[in-house]
């Protein structure tokens, strides 16, 4: 297992400001990658403890990390993309609505480095029933995030007995790594207004 999950850049300061769907688009993968790749691997260095170097070694883990963290990975793209577009249409009078083709080239990207056919074509669907259910206007306002906490919850490789007890804890745990990313994205997008 290498430093990051994902073979994508490491997150940097780099971004002052979202001024392009180029720009946007690599927020809402790096952003995604760092939200699953923290909260995963620090879930299962807390459960695991001591053993984790042991663990991750072991062969049939290391695979259910690696479902996992694809799992959760496109369930995080797909609610920070909806995020984005939700807050840009209601906060900054955003007329085009992007939302699917940038999920989709992402996920396009990523099936480049690894990501499962299945997992893509499933998340793909899924991403397009959301889309054409969604409000708009108030997405952003109701709890955004719900769908990449509950694939962290459902996907990480913990025994179920134990999950049960780390519930609220693992919930809380992605809730505030998005916050961050939501204030970082408000941050970087002051300055943006589509008339």
């Amino acid at each position: 297992m290498g430093e990051y999950l994902f073979p994508v850049r490491k997150i940097t300061s780099k971004f002052t400001a979202i001024t392009s769907k180029e720009d946007l688009q690599n927020f809402v993968q790096e952003r995604s990658a760092h939200v699953t790749q923290t909260t995963l691997y620090g879930y299962i260095k807390t459960r695991i403890g001591t053993r984790y170097t042991a663990m991750i070694q072991d062969e049939k883990f290391s695979d259910s990390i690696n479902i996992a963290k694809w799992n959760i990975y496109v369930a995080a793209i797909a609610d920070l993309t909806l995020y984005v577009f939700s807050f840009l249409i209601d906060k900054k009078n955003l007329k085009e609505n992007d939302a699917e083709e940038i999920f989709n080239t992402i996920i396009e990207r990523e099936i480049k480095n690894g990501l499962d056919k299945n997992i893509s074509e499933l998340a793909k669907k899924e991403f397009s029933l959301r889309v054409k259910s969604a409000d708009w206007g108030k997405l952003h306002l109701e709890n955004p995030f719900s769908n990449s906490g509950m694939a962290l919850y459902k996907w990480a490789p913990i025994a179920e007995e134990l999950k049960v007890l780390d519930k609220e804890i693992v919930l809380n745990s992605i809730k505030l790594k998005w916050n961050i990313v939501e204030n970082e994205f408000k941050e970087f997008t002051k300055n943006l207004n589509f008339n």
